[in-house]
């Protein structure tokens, strides 16, 4: 077994890998070297493994399938925000329409009111038009 610790940077602490070089029956599996990620930055695109250590391709494999992860989740939150967009849109849409539909009961309300006042005002002329009528009359056949 092989062991290698390295530092990555000087704020971040030691990376310590271990390779042995027995038992290769992996390589045989290994995905197409050749794969690329395009959502992926060129520092995070997986590195192709060094076949003769089956570590290494596990380490790419899981690098793989990480990038695959990646991508579906970032295609994932594409396809929410898409759809909070269109909510959000639907949402204004809705407080229009709820504003207006405010608005409408408003003047039914005034309206109706209104109508209430003309009707009795209606009935109240009416039957002094009535009454008159009545007394003009009741005049006439005294006359």
């Amino acid at each position: 077994m092989i062991t290698s610790t390295r530092r990555v940077s000087p704020d971040k602490s030691e990376v310590r890998i271990a390779f042995s070089l027995d038992n290769t029956s992996d390589v045989k599996d290994v995905e197409d070297l050749s794969q690329t990620f395009p959502d992926l930055e060129q520092r995070l695109q997986p590195v192709p493994p060094c076949v003769s250590l089956r570590e290494s391709v596990q380490v790419y494999k899981e690098h793989c399938r990480m990038a695959r992860e990646f991508h579906q989740v970032k295609h994932d939150i594409a396809m929410l925000e898409d759809r909070k967009r269109k909510l959000l849109a639907e949402l204004v849409e809705d407080e229009k329409v709820a504003v207006e539909i405010a608005r409408l009961e408003e003047e039914f309300r005034r309206l109706t009111e209104e109508n209430r006042t003309l009707v009795t005002v209606h009935n109240e002329r009416a039957q002094q038009l009535e009454s008159l009528c009545l007394t003009n009359q009741t005049r006439q056949d005294s006359s």
